[in-house]
């Protein structure tokens, strides 16, 4: 059982990479927004037949050692709102007022908190005490919140009202309005950052439980022994159950970025941007050699939490995104026809015109060959969308309309990434629509090398393939001493020691890092380093917290290096007819990347078809199939 099933779950499609041992077999399958599991179980199957010859799935899941899910679903959750309201019951009157010095921070605590933000007088009698508590939680629940966070300035005043809850309420009234205790989930002393972490927690918990739990169900019902993983933004895994829905924000990007770190490697690249170019999104992150960049505090959607997040930000620009006209130009995303009804070409009732009809309609895809055969483009749909959407409301023709358009989805697509390109830049571009649309993107950017993966579509599934099963643990210690940061040490060891137990790996099969962070009053990190137990702290002065990572490692891929080879002109299967002005097509030759060998070259204008994906080749551009089988592509301009 060494087989990895590595999932990432998109707006538009959903992406499937397993990993046996010896190499990679992958698919693509169309996102089922009404029945996550569909698409999971669907995009399993067809991955089965990849493997087999024949579908069946059933074989696969057996020879299964673990199966690790990325989604969207929460990032989506989030933007549009899709979630339980809030309340907040405090021991801190000013709290609402520090969660809310921003714009961001405003906008979404309008969208998910409101007025449902009561404070509790800690300092009264233990009677009055209880009597404020009830009436406050009854109150929050009568204004409609359907979780609450509670916040008290320290753990201590925590552990009061959680003894008053546990008391008062039986459990099956408090189990109707689950609570969620702020020290509990960070320990973080700044308590903005801790309130934000547990709402944001707590309005994507719903979303991810449901299809997950729904997910790990029907699993079961294959007899299978080993647990569904879910893919955090930390880069490492983790089961469902033992999962906090807050890491789960973001995690699909992360896997892109732990992909292009392995492709940096390869490579030798010394600073690489990750575009992710998907249905609805364009993520975007750095990769410094082959160190992936990462806050210490993240933020989600501008407001502050409590844990890291790699540093990847996200436009709305996909190929999916809606291309329209407003005030007589042409505007490109951030709205997205998604999966359904997916762009025009797709013929499931689409009416807005996208990059994908553009490039269908260009000459760039071919309806046959879209998803390597396995779906057909209807042309005409795409036709009568455009016409009717931009070229008519401009006044121009049908072709000048698809060159201008292109145009502006390139200008769109640089300008998510631009203002982080540096002199030794390397463009590493994946996701469905990436290679399509990489050269394009480049070059008003000033990037001369790009670098497609021959795992281009499904890259950030094939990223996943570079985690191991672990958890990340912070404690504050009470005072910075020797004594007590032992102490500390020894609670966090022994909550790591039942975790991972529960993961299925018992503490000595682990890698442990601690690490001694220096912070200041709000709990800002000013230093780190590393710590043994019984090591003397050396900062009286300061406030101090441990940070312990615990791994336990699975088998991970090794990406081939690039070497010098003979190079020689490539092989082309044909040509396709491509439309580069609006009085002007071209006979492009077609190379097709799976019959390709590493040093095999060409120039543009081009088009290499991938599996699942078109890569377009412009003119002054080269390139050249590395010893990984990728495409390494170069502006001669």
């Amino acid at each position: 059982m060494d087989t990895l099933i590595n999932i990432d779950n998109g707006g538009t499609l959903t992406d499937i990479c397993v990993w046996d041992g010896t190499g990679f077999t992958f698919t693509k399958t169309l996102t089922t927004p009404h029945d996550l599991s569909e698409c999971l179980f669907a995009g399993v199957e067809k991955a089965s037949a990849a493997l087999y010859g024949r579908a069946d799935i059933e074989r696969l899941l057996h020879t299964t050692q673990h199966i690790r899910y990325s989604t969207t679903q929460g990032t989506n959750a989030l933007v549009e709102r899709r979630g339980p309201m809030i309340g907040i019951l405090t021991t801190m009157p000013d709290l609402a007022a520090a969660m809310r010095t921003t714009e961001a921070e405003r906008d979404l605590f309008d969208g998910l908190v409101g007025d449902r933000v009561l404070v509790v007088d800690v300092a009264a009698d233990e009677e009055s005490t209880e009597f404020d508590v009830v009436q406050k939680v009854n109150r929050l629940a009568t204004l409609g919140a359907a979780r609450v966070v509670v916040a008290g300035g320290d753990p201590e005043q925590e552990r009061r009202l959680r003894a008053v809850l546990l008391r008062t309420f039986p459990r099956h009234l408090l189990g109707s309005v689950p609570l969620i205790y702020s020290w509990d989930l960070a320990g973080d002393r700044s308590a903005p950052r801790r309130a934000w972490s547990c709402v944001i927690n707590s309005f994507l918990h719903p979303t991810m439980e449901r299809f997950l739990y729904g997910a790990e169900r029907r699993l079961k019902s294959y007899k299978i022994v080993n647990p569904l993983l879910v893919y955090r933004n930390d880069g490492a895994s983790s089961r469902v159950a033992k999962s906090v829905a807050l890491k789960t924000y973001s995690s699909g990007p992360r896997g892109g970025l732990e992909g292009t770190a392995a492709l940096a490697r390869a490579h030798g690249f010394e600073h690489t941007l990750m575009i992710d170019v998907g249905g609805t999104t364009t993520d975007v992150g750095v990769v410094v050699g082959d160190h992936v960049a990462a806050d210490e505090r993240g933020t989600i959607r501008g407001v502050p939490i409590s844990y890291p997040m790699s540093n990847v930000h996200s436009k709305g620009v996909g190929g999916s995104s809606v291309i329209a006209v407003e005030d007589g130009r042409i505007t490109v995303g951030p709205q997205s026809v998604g999966a359904a009804p997916g762009p025009a070409c797709f013929g499931f009732g689409g009416r807005q015109a996208t990059i994908t009809d553009v490039n269908l309609l260009l000459g760039v895809l071919d309806p046959d060959t879209y998803l390597d055969g396995t779906f057909r483009l209807d042309a005409e749909r795409s036709r009568t969308v455009v016409t009717e959407t931009v070229a008519d409301a401009l006044g121009i023709s049908l072709e000048e309309a698809l060159v201008r358009m292109e145009q502006a989805f390139f200008e769109a697509l640089s300008s998510a990434f631009a203002h982080l390109v540096q002199e030794n830049t390397t463009l590493a571009a994946f996701g469905g629509a990436g290679p399509m649309s990489a050269t394009g993107a480049a070059r008003p950017a000033g990037v001369k090398r790009v670098l497609v993966p021959r795992t281009a579509a499904v890259f950030s599934a094939l990223g996943i393939s570079f985690s191991d099963i672990g958890k990340t643990y912070e404690a504050g210690v009470p005072e910075p001493t020797t004594a007590a940061t032992r102490t500390t040490y020894d609670e966090l060891l022994g909550r790591a020691e039942r975790d991972m137990f529960q993961e299925g790996y018992p503490l000595a099969a682990c890698a442990a890092s601690w690490q001694l962070v220096v912070e200041e009053e709000d709990g800002t990190p000013v230093s780190r380093g590393p710590y043994r137990p019984g090591d003397a702290v050396g900062h009286p002065e300061r406030r101090v917290s441990l940070q312990l990572t615990i791994t336990a490692p699975l088998p991970h891929p090794e990406l081939t290096a690039d070497q010098e080879v003979e190079t020689r002109p490539a092989s082309s299967v044909g040509s396709r007819s491509v439309r580069s002005a609006a009085d002007r097509v071209d006979e492009v030759p077609v190379h097709v990347l799976t019959e390709l060998s590493p040093g095999d070259t060409g120039a543009g204008p081009a088009i290499v078809e991938g599996p699942f994906f078109t890569a377009r080749v412009l003119p002054g551009w080269t390139f050249r199939v590395t010893s990984g089988g990728d495409l390494l592509l170069h502006d001669t301009h």
